[in-house]
């Protein structure tokens, strides 16, 4: 709905900039809603929300497109084609591909022929994956400017740890051509990715061992080795792993999604890490090598009442405004979603924070001992008269910077340890409304998308999507690009 009427040019926009100042306002999302852990039956499924102001829909899931088999775990999407394919006239955004990060089947979805209705294309089944490839549970889809469309894993295909790459033929039936990483080049532990072929990187980072973390959450296990504390740098042209940077097992624990600037002649970007709390700053030196170093450190807070004495933040999402000026992440645990002005990208500054629940609201069986940060417990969240339950989780922003949206799930498996009354109740979607020219977030109380009351039964909503491009899913590349 957002892509050009008469394409002369390939999907997307030319820059960043071209998309920040030019796009339409977004009026539909995509959103995977998930059902594995919760007291419903059925199966995963695509949910299309109305977020248009001026639609008698508003706020409103418009349709549900279920998916053929049960317990998937619908997790991060991306898209066949992206403005990395803009100067290619013959690419269309018009597939959007769905990654089962449990079932390991790959979706393909037709968001072309009704955008409000999208329907199954094709269904890439686990078999194909593990005979091609040798690896399981997909978690990230990128689409690359050739047309094929790449997917990040975490395992093999009996659920342990083994991080590579899964090529789809995106240009004709999407069928696995094999892996993208050389033979030999596999890493310990897969999640995210970004690529910047100016450059000729790719960095992709670490989340953890699938069997181990399918479940739930064992602090032990982090000590044992199952979750990741490096990133990894890769020669793009030639799919070879070049560096692997220790971020730290104290720093740098869990280090998730992956954010290169915006603007490809910029070599840095960031990475947010889990556990520890902590945003990395990764950088090309002079010397043509990769390096990081840690900009932001969110302290943990000594508490009572919860299963350790100290909780961190654990942030789950970030992301980059079009612009690169802004920096937004979610911390799951504490419950607050930050902004940070990354104009000097070595020092960013926080300009806005907003709270949306979380494990230490006043209402909470968690009393909190020290918090550097805080002078009091943030109070409770309630919309529309109803408890939100659950904490920020997945962000994605309006692409003119205006509006961030937030939905509260992170995967069903730790939602049920860490937040049961959400699994319960359902996620929520809310907007947050953002100060472009100061810095500030403010909740919109207008806005909710409440997954407690789908028909089916509640139901946990993760990334968002729209049909024309975001802040997460397109890549720009040096050939396209207008100055910043």
């Amino acid at each position: 709905m957002q892509e050009k009427a008469c394409q002369e040019v390939g999907p997307g926009y030319k820059s960043p900039l071209d998309a920040m100042r030019n796009a339409p306002r977004e009026k539909i999302v995509y959103v995977p809603c998930i059902r594995r852990n919760t007291a419903t039956t059925g199966p995963d499924y695509l949910a299309t929300v109305d977020i248009d102001p001026h639609s008698k829909n508003y706020c409103k899931v418009i349709h549900r497109l279920d998916m053929p088999y049960l317990g998937d775990e619908l997790h991060h999407t991306g898209w066949n084609a992206c403005s990395s394919c803009y100067d290619d006239p013959t690419k269309k955004r018009n597939r959007l591909v769905m990654p089962s990060l449990m079932s390991t089947r790959i979706y393909i979805v037709d968001t072309d022929t009704d955008p409000v209705q999208p329907k199954i294309y094709k269904i890439v089944e686990p078999e194909e994956v593990y005979q091609k490839t040798g690896l399981g549970n997909p978690h990230t889809a990128h689409c690359l400017a050739n047309g094929q469309v790449m997917i990040s894993c975490l395992g093999d295909p009996k659920g342990n740890a083994k991080g590579g790459f899964v090529i789809l033929d995106g240009c004709c039936d999407f069928a696995v051509q094999g892996n993208w990483e050389k033979p030999g080049n596999t890493t310990e532990f897969g999640y995210d990715f970004w690529y910047q072929p100016k450059f000729n990187v790719m960095i992709s980072s670490q989340w953890g061992t699938p069997k181990v973390l399918m479940n739930g959450f064992n602090p032990e296990d982090y000590e044992k080795g199952h979750y990741g504390h490096s990133i990894n740098v890769w020669d793009w042209d030639n799919h070879i792993l070049k560096q692997t940077i220790d971020l730290g097992k104290v720093e740098g624990a869990i280090p998730l999604e992956v954010r290169f600037m915006h603007n490809p002649d910029r070599p840095e970007g960031f990475v947010g890490c889990a556990l520890s709390t902590n945003v990395f700053r990764f950088y090309r030196t002079e010397r043509g090598d990769w390096a990081a170093e840690k900009v932001i450190d969110v302290p943990s807070k000594k508490v009572q009442g919860w299963a350790l004495p100290e909780m961190p933040g654990l942030i789950t999402d970030i992301l980059l405004s079009m612009d690169d000026r802004f920096l937004y992440f979610s911390n799951w645990l504490h419950g607050d979603i930050r902004q940070y002005d990354v104009t000097d990208t070595r020092n960013p500054k926080l300009v806005g924070q907003v709270w949306l629940n979380g494990s230490i609201c006043k209402d909470g069986p968690v009393k909190v001992l020290e918090d550097k940060e805080l002078k009091e417990q943030p109070e409770p969240l309630y919309m529309n008269g109803k408890r939100v339950h659950g904490a920020p989780q997945m962000i994605q922003l309006s692409l003119d910077g205006k509006r961030l949206y937030v939905t509260t799930s992170l995967y069903s498996g730790w939602d049920k340890q860490f937040y049961p009354d959400m699994v319960e109740h359902g996620s929520k979607m809310l907007q947050i409304d953002v100060d472009t020219e100061k810095g500030g977030l403010t909740l919109n109380r207008a806005f909710l998308v409440d997954f407690g009351q789908e028909p089916g039964g509640p139901s946990l909503a993760h990334e968002i999507r729209y049909p024309g491009g975001d802040c997460t899913s397109d890549i720009y590349l040096s050939t396209t690009m207008g100055k910043l």
